[in-house]
């Protein structure tokens, strides 16, 4: 086991933390360390496809950090390579494996309309991307994962605030299902908030990220299965199984290079979340250009 970073101090540090060994560049990982079969990629986005190309040319299997690459056609060529080597490539869309995602699904229906908030306060760290990117790319794609409908219309205003990126943003997603998902990012709060909430027949969903739970109203329901004229509403706890939403993401990629099984998170699915984000982008940058903020920088076009 090794650890890479340009920082070598960073690198020792981290090595010595853990046991392993430091180097300097992912060159020097493949050159002097042949045995090495799967990695971790968490360089900025802009390098994704460079240092996950050239890890999957060299035979080895990659977890890619969210987004998978600044443009659609970059992430086309990791689908690409990874096909073409027969590499297990995932994406690393870390809320996923959040027990409170993991215990709802069973009891999805009919998701509706959805009210999500991914707030957190300022930190100099993925500034090269802005906050669609940055954080709601993770909601995007657990709602496009819930919905599995196509996105029918955008709507969304996003300003920077303390960067020269877009930190804080709002988005309307109207699906081909008719369900709708409010969705609001900032990286400027005074407070973290990590929550997702949604309606469907008769229930009201409540996750929390952050404390890795679920909550499910459910309105009671007559003989003939449609509320009742006076509703009693039922909350119940979903249950869970608390573990580190990192440790289980990494476990599954290592579980899926093990047994060259597909990965639960796969590239076409942040290629998705990346498409919808880009597009997010694209519809902030209109809206801008509407209230006279041309000059405004918008992110990443595709």
């Amino acid at each position: 086991m090794a650890v890479v970073d340009s920082d070598t101090a960073r690198a020792d540090a981290v090595a010595q933390e853990f046991g392993c060994r430091s180097l300097g560049s992912f060159e020097q990982l493949l050159t002097t360390h042949s045995e090495v079969e799967a990695a971790s990629v968490v360089v900025p986005t802009a390098h994704h496809l460079d240092v996950a190309q050239t890890l999957m040319q060299a035979g080895i299997d990659v977890l890619i950090e969210k987004p998978l690459a600044p443009t659609l056609s970059a992430t086309d060529q990791l689908i690409e390579t990874a096909k073409r080597r027969g590499r297990i490539a995932q994406a690393g869309h870390l809320e996923r494996f959040n027990p409170a995602v993991r215990a709802t699904l069973p009891i999805l229906t009919r998701p509706m309309f959805f009210e999500v908030h991914r707030l957190s306060v300022f930190t100099p760290r993925s500034l090269d991307i802005d906050v669609v990117l940055d954080l709601m790319i993770h909601d995007l794609d657990i709602v496009l994962s819930f919905v599995n409908s196509p996105v029918k219309e955008i709507r969304a205003v996003g300003l920077p605030i303390l960067s020269g990126k877009v930190d804080i943003a709002n988005v309307r997603l109207e699906f081909e299902s008719s369900c709708v998902a409010n969705f609001t990012a900032s990286r400027v709060s005074t407070e973290r908030v990590r929550k997702l909430r949604f309606f469907q027949p008769s229930q009201y969903v409540s996750l929390d990220f952050s404390r890795q739970d679920a909550l499910v109203f459910s309105v009671g329901q007559n003989a003939a299965g449609t509320p009742s004229a006076n509703p009693q509403i039922q909350v119940t706890k979903v249950p869970t199984t608390q573990e580190e939403p990192l440790h289980a993401e990494l476990k599954s990629f290592l579980d899926s290079v093990r047994q060259r099984t597909q990965p639960k998170v796969t590239l076409e699915d942040g290629r998705r979340a990346l498409e919808i984000a880009l597009q997010i982008i694209a519809a902030i940058r209109e809206h801008g250009a509407k209230v006279s903020l041309e000059k405004l920088p918008y992110g990443a076009k595709s």
